[in-house]
């Protein structure tokens, strides 16, 4: 049984635009026993956003002064906005207010711009995982995500395991870090953008081609980021359908191309990203990768955990 939480919705991004979901997900939260706050943030909307730029950000800046800290910071969906933030953003108050708590900032997608912004400037580890309207609104909660979501939010430390099509063999240490790809490459370039070294770099992505994804990629290696990590972790790639234009060019040429071009080992299948199973992974954490014969063991540690 889950211990009942505060949660603080966030939405730095877009307009839910499927309220029905968000309204099924408040009231499953709920009836686990869950308190919700800023309940506002998911009817709120202004052009395709969750509201405008100040209202955005205040989901953002007001964790800095808020007196009793939830146990969860949850964002209510992704799609697009968080970018337009990220140059105003109370860096100093939120490490001030939020470093070593236990308070858990979770979501993906769009978010990730944030989350690696937040990692950059402060410090802080948050969660890549589940959002409220896609993920526990779900017509179907996924029993996978919710398990591996309290099972991130409240373990020192989290073991993985996966079969894997990755014909690399290994061990490697090192801060996770990613999320989404493409925010992942919006930030090159930065103040925003983490400076990692000897990382595991997790990456996932919706409706991007493999082409595209191996161009992101290939834009990592160029401007020095790719170079400077011990290992690369796919996650889901959906909704993209590929063409007899294709002519087999598909996620695996491009993870083979990687491992052939950079000499960088990719790690795949990892159930992570915007398929209803995914699990949670704290961005900024200390990690341990081992894949031998197509098992892979994927350990971490150093997350903040709920009280």
């Amino acid at each position: 049984m889950v211990t009942p939480r505060t949660l603080r919705l966030i939405a730095p991004s877009g307009y839910c635009h499927n309220q029905d979901a968000a309204q099924r997900a408040v009231s499953r939260l709920q009836a686990a026993g869950h308190h919700l706050q800023n309940q506002s943030a998911i009817t709120r909307r202004y052009q395709r956003f969750a509201g405008d730029d100040v209202e955005r950000l205040d989901d953002i800046n007001g964790l800095a002064t808020l007196e009793h800290l939830p146990d969860i910071v949850l964002a209510v969906r992704g799609g697009y906005g968080a970018s337009r933030l990220l140059d105003k953003i109370d860096y100093i108050g939120l490490q001030r207010r939020l470093l070593n708590q236990p308070v858990a900032l979770c979501g993906h997608s769009d978010f990730t711009a944030i989350q690696l912004a937040l990692l950059a400037q402060t410090g802080l580890v948050t969660f890549s995982g589940p959002m409220l309207a896609g993920n526990f609104g779900a017509e179907a909660l996924s029993d996978f995500t919710e398990a591996h979501f309290w099972q991130a939010l409240t373990s020192p430390t989290v073991n993985l395991n996966w079969r894997s099509e990755s014909p690399d063999q290994g061990r490697w240490q090192g801060t996770l870090w990613g999320g989404n790809l493409a925010m992942i490459c919006s930030l090159i370039g930065t103040p925003w953008m983490p400076q990692i070294e000897g990382g595991i770099l997790v990456i996932e992505d919706v409706n991007e081609h493999p082409f595209r994804i191996e161009r992101m990629l290939i834009q990592l290696q160029q401007s020095g980021i790719l170079p400077r990590q011990q290992a690369i972790i796919t996650g889901s790639f959906t909704s993209t359908s590929l063409s007899a234009y294709d002519n087999g060019f598909d996620f695996a040429t491009v993870w083979q191309r990687m491992r052939d071009a950079y000499q960088i080992p990719v790690i795949s299948d990892l159930a992570f990203g915007h398929d209803a199973d995914t699990v949670t992974l704290p961005l900024g954490a200390s990690a341990t990768l081992q894949i031998e014969n197509g098992e892979a063991q994927f350990a971490f540690t150093g997350h903040p955990t709920l009280r």
